[in-house]
């Protein structure tokens, strides 16, 4: 990963501090990285983002994005110059009002000095001007930006807003988000939130959308093309948005059958895990070639692919939980990502229970007798797993038994009252796997350290524990597969990029 060194000059020092207006001499540029040591150079410092106010315009003939990006953001320390993750083309920047120079380094660095260095505490308004065609750029080799038959998409992760938007691209810095979409009429341009308003003047419509709670850069997502829109609300009164790419063929009436049970699976989460916490719902399912789907804040990302051997409900359920453990509470660092990914693929497991398809135990005792000692599934850590493991399937399966066998240990009464209280305690911000070790101990009074040691950070099989009728499987013959078994390892890749 890029990081750039800053080597000061042979000049005197002194003489050089003498030329230096006091008042300047303590400012200094930002750091070109947040401090997440899986992606050094992913996030800025010096600065907290508030809100993206983002006003674009789209040609899907073309791919061709024009945009004004407007950040509200407070300093963290005095800068002298900052810089925002962006690839694509700048014409303009301005900081408080005022014309700033520019310039670009590394694979993403959108370097800015403003004319006035800022003051730590400051208020800080950032407007950029930009245009380019996103398909065309890479990052670290590859894009993050998918072209469709009839547009574009920008869905990823870790990563995704550099292709569409300038950002401070790390989870750390959540805002809210107002993104306005022109696009040639017939076309739907789909993002987060809900929908404000839509208008038509000269052959061209816009899409106003508003996310009006915290929410991560890798997490908000722009779709153009040619969709068909359904609406509703859940029980609860949250009103969902789905949308489908009328070409997806073979593949739309298993996407629809998913998709449209949205509703009905984030009513059914939240039992578990408390109430819905947006004011939106949704899916989206483009017409893509990637495999992958994608937990987009209040409006998941679907591929075609996952839908391909027909209704693929495990998967919304994957995507929805994610509302609560991703989304609502983020990881501090990707190494995290466990909070995320065990989760998500735990849902599915109750889901399967909810389903009368397998129990949570029974799962658990057939991932684990399905990977030997020699499996290199076991040298795979959840808890700490590496960039190049990050989305590795023992980081859902491993990870998923990890929290079954911590419901084990602390007891159903605990386990859920962890569930349920983990994403309200750390609502809208992030937490890291040692914060969630240190609740579920405070909930549960036990000491939980060697569990999560042995099953999160060991590159080997546990030992099965000694748990009566709940303990995982070491009886010679192997479990039977739970019948939802082939529908949960279906979506194994679901985030393999």
């Amino acid at each position: 990963m890029h990081r750039r060194i800053i080597v000061p000059g042979a000049l005197g020092a002194a003489s050089l501090m003498l030329a230096i207006p006091a008042s300047a001499a303590a400012h200094s540029p930002g750091a070109p990285g947040i401090g997440d040591p899986y992606y050094p150079a992913y996030g800025n410092g010096g600065y907290d983002v508030s809100h993206y106010d983002l006003r674009l315009k789209y040609q899907p003939a073309t791919d061709r994005l024009e945009g004004t990006a407007t950040i509200l953001a407070r300093t963290t320390e005095d800068l002298s110059r900052f810089n925002l993750d962006f690839l694509l083309d700048v014409g303009e920047v301005r900081v408080n009002g005022a014309k700033a120079s520019f310039t670009t380094s590394g694979e993403q660095e959108l370097e800015i000095t403003p004319k006035k260095p800022l003051d730590k505490g400051s208020p800080l308004t950032v407007v950029v001007r930009y245009s380019g065609v996103p398909s065309s750029k890479q990052a670290f080799g590859f894009t993050s930006w998918h072209r469709t038959p009839d547009g574009g998409i920008a869905a990823n992760e870790p990563e995704a807003a550099a292709w569409w938007f300038p950002s401070n691209d790390h989870p750390l810095d959540k805002a809210t988000y107002d993104v306005s979409v022109q696009v040639p009429d017939g076309t739907q341009a789909i993002s987060n939130g809900t929908l404000q308003s839509t208008s038509s003047r000269l052959g061209w419509t816009r899409w106003n959308w508003r996310s009006d709670q915290p929410q991560a850069t890798y997490l908000a997502t722009l779709a153009v093309g040619r969709f068909d829109l359904t609406t509703g609300t859940t029980e609860g009164g949250i009103p969902v948005v789905n949308a489908y790419s009328r070409d997806l063929g073979a593949n739309d009436g298993a996407a629809r059958a998913s998709v449209e049970r949205t509703g009905e699976v984030a009513d059914w989460l939240s039992e578990y895990f408390g109430p819905y916490p947006f004011n939106a719902l949704g899916g989206y399912v483009p017409n893509t070639t990637t495999g992958y789907a994608l937990e987009t804040q209040t409006r998941p990302f679907y591929s075609p692919r996952q839908f391909a051997n027909g209704s693929n409900v495990s998967v919304v359920v994957h995507e929805l939980a994610h509302q609560w453990y991703g989304d609502l509470v983020s990881v501090r660092g990707w190494k995290d990502i466990w909070i995320n990914e065990g989760f998500a693929r735990y849902a599915q497991w109750l889901w399967s229970e909810h389903e009368g398809e397998g129990t949570a135990q029974e799962l658990a005792d057939y991932t684990y007798a399905s990977h030997p000692a020699d499996d290199a599934f076991w040298t795979v850590k959840p808890g700490d797993p590496g960039p190049e493991n990050q989305f590795d399937g023992a980081v859902y399966d491993r990870g998923a038994l990890a929290v079954q066998v911590l419901r084990n240990e602390i007891g159903d009464d605990a386990f859920f009252t962890v569930l349920k209280g983990w994403p309200a305690k750390y609502a809208h911000g992030n937490a890291s796997v040692a914060d969630f070790q240190r609740y579920a101990e405070e909930v549960s009074g036990k000491p939980l350290a060697a569990l999560f040691d042995t099953w999160l950070f060991q590159p080997s099989k546990p030992d099965a524990p000694a748990k009566g009728a709940r303990s995982l499987s070491k009886a010679p013959a192997a479990p039977v597969q739970p019948r939802s078994w082939r529908k949960i390892a279906a979506t194994n890749d679901v985030h393999a990029h």
